[in-house]
């Protein structure tokens, strides 16, 4: 359930320097008014439901714990949806191991995912993504992020974000042409 904050940036402000000193109840509204963001986010970018949820309620989780260190350079949001990428980015990398141990393989896995949630056809291109490529669009294309910031995410040179933009801008438009 998505609860709004005050419509002011003020509102959102006073909530957050509450939710600092302590105050639960002015941070379950935080979250309530980013879940949604948050979780779509982290649903683009691991390509699975379940990971999805485990991967924002991390999010939350660090964001309380790291709450006192927001000093409001950036809005609110923003810093929310880098630590989801962060988190999802790790979450990705502790998987690897366990995918190459399922008995499909993971180039299967976002199809299955696919048929299963019903999703819109680009939603479902965008998890057909190799991962390095999805996780690249979602982040420039998606969420405004400049390819240095996602070089430094990803711990990627520049020159292989944008040729991972460019391979994920090229299969899109394949499989969109195909339909």
């Amino acid at each position: 359930m998505q609860t709004s904050l005050p419509h002011t940036a003020n509102g959102e402000q006073e909530l957050i320097s509450a939710a600092q000193q302590g105050d639960v109840g002015a941070y379950r509204k935080l979250y309530e008014a980013h879940i949604s963001a948050v979780y779509g986010l982290a649903c683009r970018l691991v390509s699975d439901r379940t990971a999805a949820e485990d991967v924002a309620q991390e999010v939350f989780i660090r964001a309380w714990k790291d709450l006192r260190r927001f000093r409001g350079d950036s809005r609110f949001a923003t810093w929310l949806h880098r630590i989801c990428s962060m988190t999802a980015i790790s979450h990705l990398r502790r998987q690897r191991g366990w995918l190459k141990r399922v008995a499909l393989g993971d180039e299967h896995i976002p199809e299955i995912i696919a048929v299963e949630s019903g999703e819109d056809d680009l939603d479902v291109h965008i998890k057909r993504l190799p991962e390095r490529a999805r996780i690249v669009f979602v982040l420039y294309a998606v969420e405004g992020y400049r390819h240095e910031e996602i070089a430094e995410l990803c711990g990627m040179a520049v020159g292989s974000s944008k040729a991972q933009l460019h391979r994920a801008r090229q299969l899109l438009q394949e499989w969109l042409n195909d339909e």
